[in-house]
């Protein structure tokens, strides 16, 4: 398939022009005077979009360059990203050993699919191509951290708000599976619902980007349909059973093996990295405002000194005025 031409050349005005998009909403939340959160929200998101592509970019290079240890550098790295994504950022509430649960449900759903997925799904050879491996990975490792990070809150918000249910079924002899079945079962149809939905809609009302890709990439119209139904199979195989393993192994943390329900293995408190952000910029203002403070004291007791002496002027040419005259 003839695409008709090479694709554009894109520079930063090209970023920016995308970027009032963004910008629009902000202004249109803040307007509308909505929740600060939104437009923060959006205008963080924008910011980390540019510097992470920008950084992959750099990062990317020499990866396509390189073999196949560079590509499993990479694997690693994303890996290890996403499950700091999801801990640190995504999730309100944490568990005990989470980090590691989180990291083994992805390693062991995104590294196993993309590799069986490109070597026979896609008949790529060899598999590890960074060309067309890593960008799989990539995707493969978004759809994961979205799936756990809904199955794992909604795991622990259920624990939280409906401990006596599950309580209950514990103290009238369920085993931790029989008691824990339900919610397993809601945070996993939560986890898989957008997926499901995506899956349901495409090419019905919605080109994917995969798809578009690959057509400006000048594959056929088959080819590029073929190409996005692996594709998605794919990622929803990686997210099922990225959120079934998590959701499993945060249920084992949470009632452990004497049917206890482990509520002191739940925090709900910020993470340790926004903890140690909020005090080093609470420290910054503290800082800065007793400087001000400090200035502006020095500035009046100038002030208090040259009205003094002012006031001290006056009295002496008072007094000198009744000898002269």
């Amino acid at each position: 398939m003839d695409t008709g031409g090479s694709s554009p050349h894109l520079t930063w005005t090209n970023v920016a022009i995308g970027g009032t998009f963004i910008l629009f909403n902000v202004v249109f939340s803040a307007f509308l005077g909505l929740e600060k959160d939104i437009p923060v929200s959006l205008s963080v998101a924008a910011v980390r979009c540019v510097v992470q592509l920008f950084l992959l970019t750099l990062i990317l290079g020499p990866v396509f360059s390189g073999g196949i240890w560079a590509v499993a550098g990479i694997a690693i790295l994303f890996n290890l990203l996403g499950t700091l994504e999801a801990v640190l950022v995504k999730s309100k509430r944490r568990f005990s050993y989470m980090f590691p649960s989180v990291l083994l449900s992805m390693a062991g759903s995104t590294i196993p699919v993309s590799i069986i997925g490109s070597r026979f799904a896609m008949s790529q050879q060899p598999f590890w191509t960074p060309a067309n491996y890593i960008p799989i990975l990539g995707m493969l490792c978004g759809g994961t951290i979205s799936g756990m990070v809904v199955a794992l809150s909604s795991v622990l918000k259920e624990v939280v708000e409906n401990k006596d249910k599950v309580e209950t079924y514990l103290s009238f002899g369920a085993s931790r599976f029989e008691a824990c079945k339900p919610i397993a079962t809601e945070a996993l149809r939560l986890a898989l619902l957008p997926t499901i939905n995506q899956m349901s809609v495409i090419g019905l009302i919605s080109i994917p980007g995969m798809m578009t890709g690959a057509l400006l990439g000048g594959s056929s119209l088959e080819q590029a349909a073929k190409l996005q139904m692996i594709i998605m199979f794919m990622i929803n195989a990686s997210t099922a059973l990225a959120a079934i393993v998590a959701t499993v192994l945060a249920l084992l943390v949470i009632v452990d093996g004497e049917g206890r329900l482990r509520l002191d293995r739940i925090d709900s408190d910020e993470a340790w990295v926004w903890q140690v952000r909020d005090r080093a910029i609470g420290g910054v203002v503290h800082g800065i405002e007793g400087a001000g403070k400090n200035v502006i004291g020095l500035f009046r007791r100038r002030g208090d000194n040259d009205k003094a002496d002012v006031v001290a002027a006056g009295n002496q040419d008072g007094e000198r005025q009744p000898l002269l005259g």
